[in-house]
């Protein structure tokens, strides 16, 4: 149940709710019942005044005990409130008069028993009489009484005025409040709990399609895409990176389809020229010492061709898995682009080609010598294969601003405009529009694709900047290293 994500939401959505009802339930009753008390005790003091107002002028100029109660029964008949005692006591602590002796006057909702006035919490009271704090809680009745003494002079006498205020109005009232709130919040909650499951079944509707979607998704249907209903939120985000990846997938899919179709067609034929060799010179015992020199020499070649495109094939395959180990330390550039020179100087004196360079001194260079040796020797001989007899390459190596550059020219036939975005592709080779014979060793189409890669670890990159009529130019730009 809890592995649903609606209802954990649901869960956790309810308990917030839940929270901030009893949060907002308990600061509410405490502010409540803390205003009514004060309410209540500012309501004893004022009675209390008026009392000792009314008291003092209907006794007037009269003295003695017995003016004094005439004078108390006529305030207390004057001050006939709901839920009030009031109570006045002589020199001595004795009652001198209560309002529950009067007629129609007295606590309305309650029996008050005249016991009260000679218990020991009402004697703590009047004790506390002439205190700062005269504010007393009572036992008695139902929920109790709050209590006030007060001290009053009369007639060279020494008096006390206990007014008492029956708190069961209060407690009905809290209580009242609080059956309120546990009866509110259960409903809240359900509500909440009922809401909250609706709008998160809602809200994951769309997950939920899309989940079913992508488990109908497969390598025969990787062209399908998830719909996206809202492009702007969040549901809609994710729709769109997963729509992304599967474009990318079905790219990396038919690259990888492309690259086994083309690897499987480039291995074929030096197999099979091995295999028919072997055969034509294996069905005629009586060839000649020269005809068996002739067999093995094609066979070489072709084992040397098939053996260089498993090379390509393995360094490519490694490197798209990022475990190439590269090995970078310092070396001068220009000392390594003349001694590939000199091994590329064979190559064009085959062709009657003019190789020539223009390489800047004690250029300095921070890489795995190996790899960047291999991408000097593929541009090199990508330029010597597609430049015809009596044509000139040039390699050029020197230090711009912050990159350094290793630019290869040739005086070929060109590329073609719509045929040059695919000169990196692997296996891609332009042979209408830079013809090839097999004579001169031509590749598998994996040369370029490797000097790309070689130059992108090396946080450079790798262009076909020009290529036209007179020829073509490949520029490959790297970070300098300081010096």
């Amino acid at each position: 149940m809890l592995d649903s994500v609606r209802v954990r939401l649901t869960l956790w959505y309810t308990g917030v709710v839940a929270l901030v009802l009893i949060l907002l339930a308990v600061l509410t009753y405490f502010v409540y019942s803390r205003n009514i008390a004060q309410r209540t005790d500012a309501n004893l003091v004022e009675l209390a005044d008026t009392f000792v107002t009314t008291f003092r002028a209907e006794l007037a100029d009269e003295t003695g005990p017995e003016a004094a109660k005439n004078a108390a029964r006529q305030a207390m008949l004057e001050h006939r409130f709901r839920d009030t005692v009031f109570v006045l006591l002589d020199p001595n602590g004795s009652v001198l008069l209560s309002s529950l002796g009067l007629p129609a006057v007295g606590v309305t909702n309650e029996r008050v028993a005249p016991e009260l006035f000679s218990s020991r919490s009402f004697r703590n009271v009047v004790s506390a009489a002439s205190s700062p704090r005269t504010l007393r809680d009572v036992p008695g009745g139902k929920d109790g009484f709050r209590a006030l003494a007060r001290p009053l002079l009369a007639g060279g006498n020494n008096y006390t005025l206990v007014v008492l205020q029956s708190l069961h109005p209060q407690q009905q009232l809290q209580e009242d409040i609080r059956g309120t709130f546990f009866l509110i919040i259960p409903i809240a909650l359900l509500l909440a709990a009922a809401g909250g499951y609706f709008l998160a079944r809602k809200s994951l509707a769309p997950v939920a399609a899309m989940a079913s979607q992508a488990r109908g998704m497969g390598a025969a249907n990787l062209h399908d895409r998830l719909a996206v209903s809202n492009q702007r939120d969040e549901l809609g985000q994710l729709a769109l990176s997963f729509n992304q990846l599967l474009d990318r997938l079905e790219e990396s899919f038919e690259r990888q389809r492309r690259f086994i179709a083309d690897a499987s067609h480039e291995l074929r034929t030096p197999v099979a020229i091995l295999r028919g060799e072997t055969e034509v010179t294996l069905s005629r015992p009586d060839r000649s010492p020269g005809e068996y020199r002739e067999t093995l020499g094609i066979l070489r070649e072709e084992s040397q061709r098939l053996a260089h495109i498993i090379e390509d094939l393995f360094t490519l395959t490694r490197a798209d898995a990022g475990q190439y180990p590269l090995a970078p330390r310092d070396f001068y550039l220009d000392e390594l682009a003349s001694d590939v020179l000199r091994h590329a100087r064979s190559l064009a004196i085959a062709k009657r080609i003019t190789l020539t360079s223009s390489i800047e001194l004690e250029l300095l260079f921070q890489g795995d010598e190996a790899l960047v040796r291999r991408l000097l020797l593929n541009l090199l001989d990508n330029a010597i294969k597609y430049t015809p007899e009596g044509g000139t390459v040039n390699l050029e190596c020197r230090k711009q601003g912050a990159q350094v550059i290793v630019s290869v020219t040739d005086t070929g036939p060109g590329i073609p405009a719509d045929l040059q975005q695919r000169i990196f592709e692997r296996f891609f080779r332009a042979d209408k529009a830079r013809s090839r014979s097999e004579s001169d060793g031509g590749g598998a189409g994996l040369g370029l694709s490797i000097a790309r890669w070689i130059a992108e670890v090396h946080r450079g990159n790798l262009e076909l900047t020009r290529s036209d009529a007179s020829g073509s130019t490949f520029r490959a730009a790297f970070p300098a290293t300081k010096s």
